[in-house]
């Protein structure tokens, strides 16, 4: 990781933490339980992926970070949400996250339901709502719509259900690109549109070469969890090592050998690169977050 991403990150890491915690509901308001097993699974870390991708994409558009706190937030209570619910026995049946036990371990299943049902209004409630977000009304329809459609059925909700229906199946790498368009895809690429949509002047074909960068990366960012799966262990990732493949879960490694799975990943951050082509210094931050998505270690 070059020192300048490093820097981003921290910096990053910083600012998501302080937006998240004041738009999260105080712990000491009823309901109590709720509120702390919202704030316990919102702010025990993680690496922050998506409001880095917002911040960056923001960066190479020219937009001041005060605007983009409201998108970055939204998209990371979707994801803690997803976390939750897709940790829970009904789901994938993990009791660690993050290197913490998970929600409902922490608490129990009924509340790591609803502080889940609740981070997912809450994000919708920011894009609606937050003054820090300075678009016309249109826009911010606009950014409603991106983010309810990546979080729903056409977007990683589906994407989990056809998860669920393919274990202990078979299927061809372009079935897993789909699953994984959807499960992991469409969120990274509502990182990436909603700080696009945070331009009111942006020229569609830059919007454009931007989503089709965070669909390159979205795909890489889960082949390489499929990597980490088989090459790291349970104290590096924070989660449970190996859940997919003793899951008899599909995997990228499973279809294409751990080899063929970082070719794969290569390809894709090569792709992404691609896209960029016309930017400037200004997208490096992109440039190296793609690279960082292939090469991390958790």
């Amino acid at each position: 990781m070059s020192d300048a991403l490093k820097n981003y990150l921290t910096a990053c890491q910083s600012r998501v933490e302080s937006a998240l915690d004041a738009r999260l509901p105080a712990a000491n308001i009823l309901p109590q339980k709720l509120h702390e097993a919202m704030r316990y699974s919102v702010l025990n870390g993680g690496k922050r992926m998506r409001p880095m991708l917002t911040y960056a994409t923001g960066k190479a558009l020219g937009l001041n970070e005060d605007t983009l706190d409201g998108p970055a937030c939204a998209v990371e209570f979707i994801h803690v949400y997803s976390l939750i619910h897709d940790d829970l026995p009904a789901m994938d049946d993990d009791d660690l996250r993050r290197g913490k036990p998970t929600c409902h371990v922490a608490y129990d299943e009924a509340t790591a339901i609803l502080a889940g049902d609740a981070l997912q209004a809450l994000a919708f409630e920011v894009l609606a709502h937050d003054d820090s977000i300075k678009v016309t009304p249109d826009a911010r329809l606009q950014m409603i719509t991106t983010l309810a459609k990546a979080s729903g059925s056409q977007g990683m909700v589906g994407g989990q259900a056809i998860d669920l229906a393919s274990v202990g199946k078979k299927i061809s790498l372009p079935e897993l690109e789909i699953m994984h368009i959807h499960k992991t895809g469409a969120l990274i690429r509502a990182s990436v549109n909603l700080a696009s949509l945070s331009k009111t002047d942006i020229d569609p074909a830059v919007a454009k070469k931007l989503d089709h960068y965070a669909k390159c990366i979205g795909l890489s960012f889960q082949v390489k969890d499929d990597i980490l799966d088989e090459e790291s262990d349970t104290a590096t990732l924070g989660k449970t090592q190996g859940k997919d493949k003793n899951n008899d879960k599909p995997t990228y490694p499973a279809l294409l050998g751990l080899a063929g799975a970082k070719e794969k990943a290569r390809d894709l951050h090569e792709q992404a690169i691609e896209s960029l082509a016309d930017f400037g210094p200004e997208a490096d931050l992109l440039r190296d977050l793609s690279l960082y998505i292939i090469e991390r270690t958790h």
